[in-house]
């Protein structure tokens, strides 16, 4: 980091409170030993909720927002890197507790580094995001756990979210039937054409469980966590597998043991911010052979570095629709 005269725009919480644009040096980046030229970044919920300190996100200050970034290696301590190679880094604490993406310059540790995957640009990337990452992770450990294609209907939860819509995509793409869960009727053809066989109200499973339901699912993917994640174990098919990774409908659990213990039903939780570099890895590659061929299928605006903090607000208050990649080279 001799390049003390290069100086680039951050946007970064001082102290607590919102976040407040900046200008940095090389100099000012912490002592990691790979330094990125940020191309992209993304504005996800918890991006927002930083931003705007209307969530409590950061855990220490000053701190570089954005929780995803892809970008070019600059220089490299490390012998797994070299300059020149397109990167990306999702989560391991990043406007948490380590400087993230919304910079444009950012220091990273090797280990949180995975290369570009074949198929997708870097600013396709970040219109994937973390939420598209997550939806793979969720999908490969279905795979690991043996679910087959034609073993039975794979149900998605919380489908109209980005995690769910991605998981549709690349569930279809591998040969899965799909069972969409949604209470947005009017984007049953929207979930049709990333691949849903059937669309289901989510009042059929938003409600207390029985200990045990027909069995209907092979596996499933649920977004959304209480009386629907509850509902899908009891529905969940003799040795099946249900990936949890969200609580978009609450953080309980109103569940029975009898799904585990007469059925050897597995709820596998789905963590994407410390997930180990091999299934990151999986994930990506998935996502690569999946999208490589395929238009985007939601709507992507590209913003400024410095119109995020507005739209970070827009967001929080449904005000703003689509995924938005930040070009911080703009």
């Amino acid at each position: 980091m001799n390049d003390t005269h290069l100086r680039f725009p951050a946007l970064w919480v001082p102290r607590p409170g919102p976040a407040e644009s900046v200008e940095l040096s090389l100099a000012d980046l912490p002592d990691y030993d790979v330094v990125v030229e940020v191309a992209y970044s993304t504005i996800n919920y918890k991006d927002a909720l930083a931003v705007t300190a209307r969530g409590p996100i950061c855990r220490r200050h000053p701190i570089v927002c954005g929780i995803d970034l892809a970008g070019t290696v600059y220089s490299s301590r490390s012998p797994d890197w070299s300059a020149g190679q397109e990167v990306l880094v999702n989560g391991f604490g990043l406007s948490e507790t380590e400087w993230g993406g919304y910079s444009g310059y950012a220091a990273m540790k090797p280990e949180w580094l995975v290369a570009r995957p074949q198929g997708l640009t870097l600013e396709r990337t970040m219109g994937v995001g973390t939420a598209g990452y997550t939806a793979a992770l969720c999908v490969q450990r279905l795979i690991d756990h043996g679910v087959q294609p034609g073993a039975g209907e794979v149900l998605v939860t919380g489908a109209t979210g980005g995690v769910g819509s991605f998981a549709i995509l690349l569930l279809s793409f591998l040969g899965y039937r799909v069972v969409a869960v949604s209470g947005r009727p009017q984007l049953a053809d929207y979930l049709r054409g990333l691949g849903a066989a059937e669309v289901i109200d989510r009042a059929a499973l938003d409600r207390p469980p029985r200990p045990l339901e027909r069995e209907k699912w092979s596996a499933a993917v649920d977004c959304v966590g209480g009386g629907t994640l509850a509902c899908a174990l009891a529905q969940t098919r003799y040795g099946g597998i249900v990936a949890a990774c969200g609580l978009a409908g609450s953080a309980d659990l109103p569940a029975s043991v009898m799904p585990f213990i007469l059925r050897g039903v597995t709820l596998a939780g789905i963590d994407s911010v410390m997930a180990p570099l091999p299934p990151r890895q999986a994930a990506w590659a998935l996502l690569g052979r999946a999208l490589a061929e395929r238009d985007s299928d939601e709507v992507y605006q590209t913003a400024s570095l410095a119109e995020v903090p507005d739209l970070c607000h827009a967001l929080l208050d449904n005000r703003l629709h689509g995924r938005t990649i930040v070009d911080l080279r703009a």
